[in-house]
């Protein structure tokens, strides 16, 4: 019981971002406190290790050469920036635009209609659609075990060099839950350690004018479901939350996504329609749909002239955390995975 308190004081406890670096996991200053339930998968560095492996091997594929990263590359805020819609094994086209990934430790429910309400099933989805990985969980663990450089990963992380359908996706949520970006210039004006400039201001008052009530800070979304107004896209026909819930209330309506890292997060919305930051705010204040759905919040017109557009803009690209971007710790393990494919 004390060992359990102690675990939960410390991955609770506030620190200041400089201290990220001397912990596994560390709540950033004034953010709130993390919905992920850590007592059912203790952090450590050895499953951190095998869940990154893990999240750029393409074995989890059916034909091993699709990667968790293939569709969420570290560059471009763990999404894909190429094309509208995922692309899966033997050519094949998805359904939707793959979700950044970052902060997942403060959401509750994963993918663009909330079909997943645990971290720790989230992988299962692309693993098994037809379109993504092609695969099935019980495929991937036999191949994980006939691997030569699984067995001592698993060993290290979870005391069995055995790997199983669990441990291997709570490795993956491990590597998942690292992933935290809190060091834009937005937080570093929050830490007093940068100024905006007169535009960024205006930028930030316009946000906090028109588009805050969805993208709420720190974290940048209140991770709800809302119809923003977008035309049924007819190729797809998809109807968001409503196609879980059968419900005509949740007909449009999509999980809303962080802000944080738009810069280079494109394409946009659940279908990549949109390749720029400037086609988004041009539905926002030309292109949004009335229906019995609309979120309240965009039921009034927004009107922004094209210099309030850019000053918005300047405020947005203050979300860029490239410390994140570029952080080693979140790349492609090249030493570990080079030796597989030689020993292979």
């Amino acid at each position: 019981m004390k060992r359990y308190f102690l675990f939960i004081v410390f991955v609770l406890s506030l620190c200041s971002f400089q201290q990220v670096q001397k912990k596994l996991f560390c709540v950033p200053k004034d953010w709130p406190i993390p919905k992920y339930d850590f007592s059912k998968n203790e952090l450590t560095p050895a499953k951190l290790l095998l869940g990154r492996v893990l999240f750029y091997d393409p074995i989890l594929s059916s034909n091993n050469e699709i990667s968790c990263a293939s569709c969420h590359s570290q560059y471009t805020a763990f999404t894909h920036v190429d094309h509208q819609l995922s692309h899966g094994v033997f050519d094949s086209i998805g359904t939707r635009n793959s979700p950044a990934l970052m902060n997942l430790a403060w959401q509750s429910s994963f993918m663009w209609d909330g079909a997943i309400r645990n971290l720790d099933m989230q992988s299962l989805a692309p693993i098994s659609h037809e379109d993504e990985m092609g695969s099935s969980i019980a495929e991937v663990v036999i191949k994980l075990n006939a691997s030569l450089l699984y067995p001592s990963l698993f060993y290290n992380a979870f005391g069995d060099s055995l790997a199983t359908g669990e441990h291997t996706l709570k490795a993956l949520s491990q590597f998942m839950l690292s992933l935290i970006s809190a060091n834009s210039k937005y937080d570093q004006v929050k830490r007093g350690e940068a100024s905006f400039t007169e535009q960024e201001v205006n930028g930030f008052e316009l946000f906090l004018a028109n588009c805050n009530s969805c993208h709420l800070a720190p974290l940048f979304s209140t991770f709800d479901f809302a119809n923003n107004g977008l035309p049924l896209n007819p190729e797809l026909n998809d109807l968001g939350r409503m196609g879980i819930t059968n419900e005509s209330y949740d007909s449009l309506q999509f999980k809303i996504p962080s802000l944080r890292n738009v810069e280079f997060s494109f394409p946009y919305m659940h279908d990549g329609r949109f390749p720029t930051i400037a086609a988004v705010l041009n539905h926002y204040t030309d292109g949004v749909l009335e229906s019995a759905t609309l979120a309240h919040s965009l039921e009034n017109r927004i009107v922004l002239s094209s210099n309030e557009k850019v000053d918005l803009i300047s405020f947005l690209l203050c979300l860029t955390d490239k410390e994140f971007l570029f952080n080693k710790d979140f790349s492609y393990p090249r030493d570990i995975l080079l030796n597989q494919t030689k020993d292979n």
